[in-house]
């Protein structure tokens, strides 16, 4: 069984190199594991939560996307595109608005927090904080459900917002009564390498104390290796590795052998300049070949452009499809495809085949053939009219029709010419066109 793992990325900095060994090193090496379906999105959107500064949310974009193709990430075997480019995000979090209770969102810790600070200042409850802010749970939720992801990697910090998704989606499912989403698993990273900082503590942004992956070159990256803090001990002392903030870095990146070998080094006393040169020798042999590639994308950002242009086309063939059945099951169908239902026929509708038609990403005008269970029977061609879409919806009711079974699925005719094909069995879109023909 092939499992979706979706990983976002939020736009409102420069990757660091503890990003890269808690983050992107191992989302990297996960999307290359045989029967893992990913994607990887810039989390654009998310950004303007957090960030009121154009130049920078665009700065990191470029840098963020640059950074993750250099380390390797493939976006011929992964769907990696930005949140922005995929207009269906934006539909489908607005739908799942509608379900959400207020009271779901009250209990956010973000929005919680920023609540208790304000108390805490003698100020209102709610000072300073946006819609963006207090209902971001949401967008999040839709941009797991668009694709009906069934992993999302996160953080304890992030493991909330799972389970508000996965209550988002069962609300959705139970009141327009179908199986539409995929409740989300949370896969919680138990084993993110969290690197210290200059000072010692998690390097953070917050805290000032990062070391650059990129940014700056090969003399940024030293720089910052020589304002590592470390204890008094001269050369010739010996130096307890394990305490040794420069211990703990070198290890996060060499292979066993060489980290034995530096452990000996410093337990024998090795000087800490010495230590910080041969630290920054070890990144650098990393580095230094991702830091190549980095510099040629950031130095064309129409090819970046290009990849993620086609990482939105290649996400919108899935989430296309997926709005035009919510479409039809919460009333917004096209007229042509006849009346909605009252809700108190819902259940009987969602126990029937039944058509759904979809404007696709090219501006042209298809329908599909939906099983009782949702399965996708049949795709037609594109019209560009809406009108000949639902003409021959209508015809596909009335009329019989020949199917002619192939090796990957089964074809429908009409006075000899392809109208429509699907990969299920000839057999099973018979009784669903039957059934549509006795209504």
């Amino acid at each position: 069984m092939t499992i979706r793992v979706l990983t976002g990325i939020t736009t409102t900095g420069t990757p660091h190199l503890g990003n890269y060994a808690g983050a992107i090193r191992p989302a990297v090496r996960a999307s290359e594991q045989p029967g893992v379906d990913a994607f990887f999105f810039l989390a654009d959107y998310h950004a303007l939560i957090k960030c009121d500064d154009p130049a920078r949310v665009a700065r990191s974009r470029l840098e963020i996307a640059a950074t993750w193709l250099a380390v390797g990430l493939d976006p011929e075997r992964v769907t990696f595109y930005r949140q922005s480019d995929i207009p269906e995000t934006t539909e489908l979090c607005w739908f799942l608005t509608c379900v959400t209770a207020k009271g779901l969102m009250n209990r956010a810790h973000a929005y919680k927090a920023a609540v208790d600070q304000n108390e805490a200042k003698g100020v209102e409850p709610d000072d300073g904080v946006t819609m963006g802010l207090f209902s971001y749970p949401v967008l999040m939720a839709a941009d797991i459900l668009l694709f009906n992801a069934h992993k999302v990697p996160v953080g304890r910090d992030q493991v909330q917002h799972l389970e508000m998704a996965r209550d988002i989606a069962q609300r959705f499912n139970h009141l327009y009564q179908g199986d539409f989403f995929v409740l989300p698993e949370v896969q919680v990273e138990e084993e993110v390498a969290t690197l210290p900082g200059l000072d010692g503590r998690k390097m953070s942004k917050s805290y000032n104390n990062t070391i650059p992956l990129f940014e700056g070159g090969a003399k940024a990256l030293r720089g910052a290796i020589s304002r590592i803090v470390t204890d008094s001990r001269q050369p010739g002392e010996p130096k307890d590795a394990e305490a040794s903030h420069l211990f703990t870095l070198y290890r996060a990146f060499a292979q066993p052998d060489e980290v034995a070998a530096f452990r000996r080094e410093l337990e024998t006393g090795l000087g800490w300049g010495d230590a910080k040169q041969i630290l920054g020798d070890r990144l650098e042999r990393d580095i230094a070949p991702m830091r190549e590639k980095y510099n040629e994308l950031m130095a064309n950002p129409a090819r970046i452009e290009d990849i993620l242009q086609a990482g939105a086309s290649k996400a919108r063939k899935l989430a296309s499809p997926l709005m035009a059945r919510l479409r039809d099951a919460v009333g917004l169908r096209t007229l042509s495809a006849g009346p909605a239902a009252g809700k108190g026929a819902g259940k009987k509708a969602a126990k029937d085949a039944r058509f759904v038609s979809f404007r696709d990403t090219d501006g042209s005008f298809r329908f599909r053939l939906l099983a009782a269970d949702g399965e996708e029977l049949l795709l037609s061609d594109s019209h560009a009219d809406p009108k000949a879409a639902g003409a021959l919806m209508r015809r596909l009711q009335q009329a019989d029709v020949q199917l002619r079974e192939q090796a990957d699925g089964v074809e429908i005719l009409l006075e000899g010419a392809v109208v429509a094909r699907g990969p299920g069995q000839a057999d099973k879109v018979r009784q669903a066109l039957d059934s549509l023909r006795q209504e």
